[in-house]
């Protein structure tokens, strides 16, 4: 699997004989937008782990000249999400001893493409586009009928590369929101409970109330089974369960209570690490004496700036959703109990993403100086759309209150 062009080579990652390359190309490339500091990704000696848990998975590189020095890379997965929704008169409900019909999902087979990197020094020679171009000739190998990426919205040479040479369009600007992990436990109010759930209660619920949300995974069930996924966690209202009382997700929504918030955690810590760099002494200074303040004093609950200036790991959440009045503080307390898990595990920082238009993500903790306010996500059909319904062409579809992010491809 290679092209030679200009001494310009694009064939399949090997483990054996590319590793130390791709690391190096790694270590060299930011991510993260331009004009802030420096963000770092180490993906622990495994340069595929990333897409690895996805149904089908790719890496590819680029290599150049006659020592085949490794210069680029990419990664892609595909998998099996909903594209919009449908009503169904096979599908019905019952309200109030009325029938009405029930919206079920459309699904499509999306590909996504994940870390293209290209090293400094070899840029401007056309190898990103060889890289995304390879990559979406296997997405149509193997079926898929849209590809999309995120992006930084400031990250000009991205955005460039993809929608004015490969024809990708603006899709989706969903927020990034980060917030540290303190040394101190975060307070979660005694008013709310929170449940646990066991993975087949998490998937019916997820099937129940998110299936019709765009990209949801239809193989959820492999998700939430992973090993790197933590837990799905409940929050109710004290008094409306018990972990011992809770009846299951399927008699759960026979009655469901009032409000609800639901939640599940992906551990990217065992996956990859981070490092921001670039900090000056004095920030540094700053961070390391809140830090010592807050270790000696926890009860003040000093919002302590993490060590983010050596590698560090971090918890995503994941599949955040609610109901009724008071789904924001419910969601809330769910952050706060993950936070303190986070803590527990060692992690540098806990991080979200949703849609910019989400009601629940005002429940979401954040620090607007870790965080992203519109990641760009782009999206390019790649042929005819073989989806089990019709929703027209994706690309062109309005964007819904809410957004399902696959924690795989984070």
């Amino acid at each position: 699997m290679g092209e030679e062009n200009h001494e310009i080579v694009v064939r399949e990652f090997d483990r054996k004989k590319d590793l130390l390359g791709v690391e190096d190309v790694e270590r060299r490339c930011e991510v993260g937008p331009s004009g802030k500091l420096s963000l770092f990704t180490d993906l622990l000696g495994d340069p595929i782990c990333r897409v690895r848990n996805s149904p089908a998975f790719i890496m590819l590189v680029a290599e150049i000249g006659e020592q085949k020095e490794i210069v680029g890379m990419i990664r892609g997965c595909i998998k099996t999400a909903t594209c919009g929704k449908k009503l169904s008169r096979n599908a019905k409900i019952s309200n109030n001893n009325n029938e009405l019909i029930k919206p079920v999902p459309v699904y499509t087979k999306v590909a996504y493409i994940l870390g293209l990197r290209v090293s400094p020094p070899s840029r401007r020679l056309g190898i990103g586009l060889k890289l995304v171009r390879r990559m979406e000739e296997w997405f149509r190998d193997n079926g898929a009928e849209y590809s999309y990426l995120a992006t930084e919205n400031d990250n000009l040479a991205s955005v460039k590369l993809f929608t004015d040479k490969c024809g990708y369009s603006k899709f989706r600007t969903p927020s990034i929101l980060v917030n540290p992990v303190f040394a101190h436990r975060v307070p979660v109010s005694d008013q709310v409970t929170v449940i646990q759930l066991c993975p087949s209660d998490a998937e019916i619920l997820y099937r129940r109330r998110f299936s019709t949300t765009e990209f949801f995974p239809r193989d959820i069930d492999s998700v939430l089974n992973n090993k790197l996924s933590l837990g799905t966690f409940l929050a109710v209202p004290r008094g409306t369960y018990t972990t011992e009382s809770f009846p299951g997700s399927e008699l759960f929504f026979s009655d469901p209570c009032e409000s609800w918030a639901v939640l599940s955690i992906w551990n990217c810590k065992d996956v990859f690490t981070l490092e921001v760099r670039g900090a000056s002494l004095a920030k540094r200074a700053l961070a390391k004496t809140t830090r010592i303040v807050d270790r000696a004093f926890p009860w003040l609950q000093v919002p302590s700036v993490p060590e983010l200036f050596k590698p560090f790991g971090l918890h995503f959440l994941y599949g955040i959703g609610g109901e009724g009045t008071r789904a924001v503080k419910l969601v809330k307390a769910l952050c706060g109990y993950a936070h303190n898990l986070a803590k527990a595990r060692g992690c540098g920082v806990v991080a979200a993403e949703v849609s910019s238009r989400e009601p629940l993500r005002l429940g979401i903790p954040h620090w607007k100086k870790l965080s992203c306010a519109e990641d760009l996500w782009c999206i390019k059909r790649l042929g005819e759309d073989y989806s089990d319904g019709s929703v027209g062409d994706w690309t062109k579809s309005p964007p819904g209150l809410s957004i399902f992010v696959d924690p795989r491809e984070f």
